[in-house]
């Protein structure tokens, strides 16, 4: 489980870079969630025991309900504190398209997911990545680039980013 320090470390990141943070428990999970997504909306299935998306959400969407999309939920593997970056693995539902077709992604992260830095994410995802030799994008904030001199958001992804904090998971 996360410790208090990582927590707001992690807090305190995301506020940076302009991503929010919504707090429920698994009951209020999915009134907190209604309440950041957007129709149409398309996800991927999270992989938290006794969570699961509405109706309202689209799974294993069609490229055409993909590109229709306003909110893309995904779950997150895990997040790194000290720069409010997000580990998205990819899955057999497309959960990868689903987070960076969208404009706007919201992640949904257990709790004890967040580890405080790059060293121990690093070993995190040699187990989980690596050996597994399965990919995973890691997002940090809204897409965003700088290539043209000023900084533009939403150039190749999510115009903006929600994380959904389950916490006691």
């Amino acid at each position: 489980m996360a410790t208090t320090h990582t927590q707001g470390a992690f807090e305190r990141s995301l506020a940076a870079l302009d991503v929010g943070l919504s707090r429920t428990d698994p009951p209020g999970f999915e009134a907190t969630l209604s309440e950041l997504v957007s129709e149409p909306a398309v996800g991927a299935r999270l992989p938290f025991e006794g969570l699961g998306l509405p109706e309202t959400v689209t799974l294993d969407p069609s490229p055409r309900e993909l590109e229709e999309a306003v909110t893309g939920v995904t779950a997150a593997s895990f997040a790194v504190a000290e720069y409010g970056s997000l580990v998205l693995p990819a899955t057999e539902d497309g959960s990868e398209q689903v987070s960076v077709f969208c404009d706007h992604h919201v992640a949904v992260l257990a709790e004890s997911d967040i580890v405080r830095d790059i060293p121990t994410a690093f070993s995190r995802l040699s187990e989980e990545v690596g050996e597994a030799r399965a990919s995973a994008i890691v997002a940090t904030g809204p897409s965003a680039t700088a290539d043209m001199g000023e900084l533009v958001r939403g150039a190749h992804g999510p115009k903006t980013v929600d994380v959904l904090l389950v916490e006691g998971l």
